[in-house]
């Protein structure tokens, strides 16, 4: 899979991003480990990029890009892409778009290397707490 990141995307993640950097591309939806936010209205409409120290066994799918990092995502989240995958610069924010139109807004960037994932229980106390509040 391939996702092109535009020039002014770039030089956006290039501040946040250490070069070479591991990356997965993941909801951020509640559904996975890197993600506590819950709530129906979330599902599948957003996307986070997480800076890893090491690749995750369930991020598989390789995502070439021209930006030098390496990227990857899961099977799960590769099924609301299609073709045409790039994030660019969109009113002042990044933005994960494909062919078929903007998949969010909104993409956040969040470090992951110096963070213990929560369990599942913990995660679930958090989303339980937090999704009455987001939809």
């Amino acid at each position: 899979m391939k996702i092109n990141i535009k020039p002014e995307a770039k030089e956006y993640l290039a501040k946040k991003i250490p070069a070479g950097s591991r990356l997965i591309l993941t909801t951020d939806d509640g559904s996975n480990k890197y993600s506590s936010l819950g709530g129906s209205c979330a599902i599948g409409d957003k996307f986070q990029l997480v800076i890893l120290k090491e690749a995750d066994p369930d991020y598989t799918i390789d995502l070439e890009n021209d930006a030098g990092y390496v990227m990857s995502t899961s099977e799960n989240d590769a099924d609301l892409m299609t073709n045409g995958l790039n994030i660019s610069l969109w009113h002042n924010a990044l933005a994960l778009k494909d062919n078929s139109g903007i998949l969010d807004g909104s993409l956040s960037v969040v470090d992951w290397r110096n963070i213990k994932p929560e369990t599942a229980a913990e995660r679930r106390e958090k989303m339980l707490s937090l999704g009455d509040k987001i939809c």
